[in-house]
């Protein structure tokens, strides 16, 4: 480390720690993240028509999401468990893939950036695997943070759209 700068993660003797945020002021936290899973048209097809072998793979993946977003802790080792007070996980189909969307809310000492991001990129394995057997080209791309609030950094947003 140079100029005096010092990782928020890592403790004097170079281990990993977490953050201890018991003296941050909780306030209203909010991130929207994305995922596109880039399928075949055949693949496309099947899901447009409900005729997967394994179902719904739309629905499936976007309660995959959910469920994903709060088990962010589990997953991430050194992420704060929060009280998540809001998860929303949507998918929008596209002309080459479908596009996952998640947007995280608490009111919390520390962000949710990490839940969203999680969020999606669960949905999109959930839907590489419910599709996997009619489409093994698939690709995960694009997941990124596109806005983040609350907090002492502010508001943050993505300056160009990925993935579409």
């Amino acid at each position: 480390m140079t100029g005096g700068s010092r990782l928020s993660h890592v403790d004097s003797k170079g281990r990993a720690r977490m953050v201890d945020v018991s003296a941050k002021a909780p306030t209203v936290r909010k991130a929207t993240a994305q995922a596109v899973v880039r399928l075949s048209p055949a693949a496309l097809v099947l899901i447009a028509e409900g005729r997967l072998p394994k179902g719904d793979a739309m629905e499936t993946a976007r309660l995959a999401g959910i469920m994903a977003a709060k088990k962010t802790p589990e997953l991430i080792p050194l992420c704060h468990p929060l009280a998540l007070t809001h998860i929303d996980v949507t998918a929008e189909p596209l002309e080459t893939g479908v596009r996952f969307v998640s947007t995280v809310a608490c009111a919390g000492p520390t962000g949710v950036e990490m839940e969203a991001l999680t969020a999606v990129s669960v949905a999109a394995l959930a839907l590489y695997d419910m599709i996997k057997a009619v489409d093994r080209e698939a690709v995960i791309e694009s997941v990124c943070l596109l806005e983040k609030s609350g907090g002492r950094s502010g508001t943050y947003r993505r300056n160009r759209a990925a993935g579409k």
